[in-house]
């Protein structure tokens, strides 16, 4: 468990400098980080990260697959970690 928790403290605070260093390429017009690359960051569990620098730089706030993409894959993650929480420690009460 231990472990999990540094993974996922880790992933969003990637996910979270990702979207800052995307977002000073983009002002510079420089080489850009890839959609495909944010969202596998999201989906490998950096996804509150990925929203929270959303949110803070003010990056990808009108792109429709980030605004609705981003929060879905939250609620994906969450229904997942519920069902697992279930699973693996109420129901074995």
């Amino acid at each position: 468990m231990r472990y999990l928790l540094i993974y996922l403290l880790a992933v969003n605070l990637f996910g979270f400098i990702l979207m800052g260093i995307d977002k000073s390429k983009a002002q510079k017009h420089q080489w850009r980080i890839s959609e495909k690359t944010i969202f596998i960051t999201a989906l490998l569990g950096g996804s509150i990260g990925v929203k929270s620098g959303m949110q803070h730089y003010r990056h990808k706030t009108q792109h429709k697959q980030f605004v609705y993409g981003i929060p879905a894959i939250i609620i994906l993650q969450l229904a997942i970690a519920l069902a697992a929480v279930y699973l693996f420690f109420i129901k074995n009460l």
